[in-house]
């Protein structure tokens, strides 16, 4: 438009000079095309006053024909600019055009919505690790997998002199990503044998990398299995002793209470074995070592008998619970509660051994699977016609969404929420619906210990679990129950969409000084108590909305609950902060609580150039000569 603008004025100043004009339009081939007119006038000032009163775009395009060289002159120059322009225009777009084409994404692109010109494919020896949730991931073209000790030995002192970082990773199960970082990372996937097993003294040396599944399939001809079971059975041995996971229990503590020795491959002082006898100082401390003092590459376990147990959910409430809160805990192996808002439902799932004299119990459901899980069926097809106005009452061979009479009832949970995840109404129904068929999935179930123990946590979510003292076996403070009615007032009174279940166990103490259950006194117990919420889209900006009010929902809990019930994060579940004053104020309540100095003097013995260390541990217990 400016060069048409230019191009008018010039002629209006070659017709000034002329007294009698003749209509000329520009050659069809011309690529504007477009026609400019000027009207008649039968004197030089009559027209050159209509012209500055009526300028006309949209007219015909007049030129004297003439021989002024002038006017040729200037009509010759603007329309050769003209082209010019338009020529630069079309090629600019050709470039585009070329470009686009010429460098397609590949259908392994990480991306899962590439954008043109915004992403460029993935590199090949680039890659991506995240954890099982997929909240937190990394890129790296450093990923070892070492099949032996000799060559695990081998990438740590390569690793140590060129000053690379390996980061120990396991499974990828951590809630918060804590063995990931671009930098690079070891894993001992292929690191998975049973290396010796002592049926006498229940006794299994294995590698690092075995899974828990695989370690209990292949023990359990020897009548062996571990003491405690976390809620799945994925994480390699490695990882699950290493941030402190557990089970529940209150006479049963955490699982790196179950280590009797270890096998650590430093990156100063090579491979050393560590015990209660060799080194008892450091072996403490490394039990829960968060992967920064040495690579576990080999770990002796105390097993027990492998035994039947028998699992009793029955459904309660606050008032019942506080009446047998202390018999529960007592008398019971294994005791969780599962609390679900916005209703007073508290379920109570007990495990005990099957009984030698009595067998296990004989009991009739009252109601069928199907017709526990029915009511939630009945919510999914009646939520539909709300937010996608259609009924499903069986679901046709050409639709994409699974029968929804097949899916297991945290399935349907999943995609319950995630018809309106942040709608507290919406929730609510969902969590009386969880209520519902809890209420027809009272009852018994018996098998062994690794299928009793475990737990369907549902898809992916974001979780917090925080862990403080609750008194000891003999006499519990209570206190375990006062937090959970706190968190249920607040979650109501500030409306927070907060899904089901809040989960609470409970453990005996550690001797371990980094868990958080850690306590010199033997009979101290723990409590453990996990908020959660769903991602049941890979929508990005709906699980971004997601993760906005769940971090809504922790601080919460962390600014009203955790400094006055002494409540400490997983290690596997706290998240860093971006803020830095949020950032100091954690630092100095972690060193409050565990011995930061003496485990950062065992990094810099272990691992001066810290190439086990990633960002989150390099923030979480910052090294003063690296601030």
């Amino acid at each position: 438009m400016f060069r048409v603008l230019n191009l008018r004025r010039s002629l209006h100043q070659t017709l000034l000079h002329h007294h009698h004009r003749q209509n000329l339009t520009i050659p069809h081939s011309h690529p504007l095309k477009t026609l400019i007119s000027s009207s008649s006038s039968s004197s030089s000032s009559s027209s050159t006053t209509q012209n500055h009163k009526n300028p006309d775009l949209t007219r015909p395009f007049c030129s004297s024909t003439s021989s002024s060289s002038s006017s040729l002159s200037s009509s010759s120059s603007s329309d050769a600019e003209l082209r010019k322009y338009l020529g630069y225009s079309a090629l600019l777009l050709g470039c585009g055009v070329a470009t686009y084409y010429a460098f397609p994404f590949p259908e392994n692109a990480k991306h899962k919505k590439a954008q043109l010109f915004r992403y460029a494919p993935l590199p090949e020896d680039l890659h991506t690790v995240s954890n099982w949730s997929g909240t937190h991931e990394v890129q790296t073209r450093v990923f070892l997998q070492p099949e032996s000790l000799q060559e695990l030995e081998s990438f740590v002192k390569d690793a140590n002199e060129k000053k690379q970082k390996i980061r120990p990773v396991g499974s990828g199960l951590s809630p918060n990503g804590i063995g990931l970082t671009r930098s690079g990372m070891v894993n001992l996937a292929l690191m998975d044998k049973v290396l010796e097993v002592d049926k006498e003294k229940k006794t299994v040396k294995v590698e690092a990398g075995i899974r828990v599944q695989q370690l209990v399939d292949e023990i359990k001809d020897y009548g062996l299995t571990l003491q405690n079971f976390a809620s799945i059975r994925e994480q390699q041995i490695g990882g699950i002793i290493q941030v402190g996971a557990h089970g529940t229990g209150a006479r049963l503590p955490p699982i790196d209470e179950q280590v009797i020795s270890m096998k650590l491959v430093t990156p100063a002082k090579g491979t050393i074995e560590v015990s209660k006898e060799k080194d008892p100082e450091l072996f403490y401390l490394a039990r829960c070592g968060l992967g920064g003092l040495g690579v576990v590459a080999e770990v002796t376990l105390q097993c027990v008998e492998r035994q039947e147990l028998v699992e009793h959910t029955v459904v309660s409430n606050m008032k019942e619970i506080k009446k047998n809160h202390k018999k529960l805990l007592s008398e019971n192996m294994h005791v969780k509660y599962l609390y679900i808002p916005y209703t007073d439902t508290v379920v109570v799932v007990r495990c005990n051994p099957v009984s030698k004299w009595k067998g296990p119990p004989k009991f009739k459901p009252k109601y069928s699977k199907d017709e526990a899980i029915q009511h939630a069926r009945d919510l999914y097809r009646e939520s539909l016609k709300k937010y996608r106005g259609e009924v499903i009452a069986a679901v046709s061979p050409d639709n994409n969404e699974p029968d929804i009479d097949e899916l297991s009832f945290t399935e349907l949970r999943d995609k319950l929420l995630a018809l309106d995840p942040l709608n507290n109404d919406h929730v609510i129904k969902v969590n009386q619906a969880e209520a519902e068929f809890w209420r027809k999935s009272e009852g018994y179930r018996v098998g062994w210990s690794d299928e009793i123990l475990g737990f369907d946590c549902g898809g992916q979510q974001w979780v917090s679990e925080t862990c403080f003292p609750a008194g000891t076996l003999a006499k519990p403070s209570m206190k375990d129950l006062k937090f959970i009615e706190e968190l249920m007032q607040h979650i109501e009174k500030e409306g927070i969409p907060a899904p089901a279940p809040i989960e609470q166990r409970w453990t005996a103490c550690s001797k371990s000084p980094m868990s958080p259950a850690s306590s010199p006194a033997e009979d101290d117990i723990f409590s453990w108590v996990g908020i959660i919420m769903y991602l049941p889209t890979m929508d990005a900006r709906q699980r971004k909305q997601i993760t906005d009010e769940f971090f809504h929902y922790r601080h919460l809990t962390q600014t009203l609950l955790w400094d006055q019930y002494s409540a400490y994060e997983h290690w596997a579940k706290i998240e860093v902060p971006k803020d830095k004053e949020e950032l100091a104020a954690l630092q100095s309540r972690l060193r409050k609580r565990f011995p930061v100095d003496a485990y950062n003097k065992a990094r810099r013995e272990l691992d001066p150039n810290r190439i086990l260390s990633n960002n989150m541990l390099e923030k979480l217990f910052p090294i003063s000569d690296t601030i």
